[in-house]
């Protein structure tokens, strides 16, 4: 009797990871695509500015934050303000 064939399976392919934006729309004149986040690693601040409308706003940051945090807390501080 000869032996079994191995069922080897084929090797799996990485997925590639899509880079995060660091641009975004503006909650304030609705363009798209031009509020940009600059990440200050070493004051841990993080800017995000309008170039349309300059208006802007700054955080404070972590080691794990990303672009987009910024811009969703800068979101949530305008709900808040609207709400208040």
């Amino acid at each position: 009797m000869g032996k079994r064939k191995s069922k080897r399976k084929a090797p799996t392919k990485a997925k590639a990871v899509m880079p995060l934006d660091t641009q975004f729309n503006c909650p304030f004149c609705n363009h798209e695509r031009v509020c940009e986040v600059k990440m200050d690693r070493e004051k841990n601040v993080g800017y995000i500015s309008c170039r349309v409308c300059s208006e802007d706003f700054q955080t404070n940051i972590n080691y794990l934050s990303e672009p987009i945090d910024v811009y969703s807390d800068w979101v949530d501080a305008c709900e808040q303000a609207n709400n208040a």
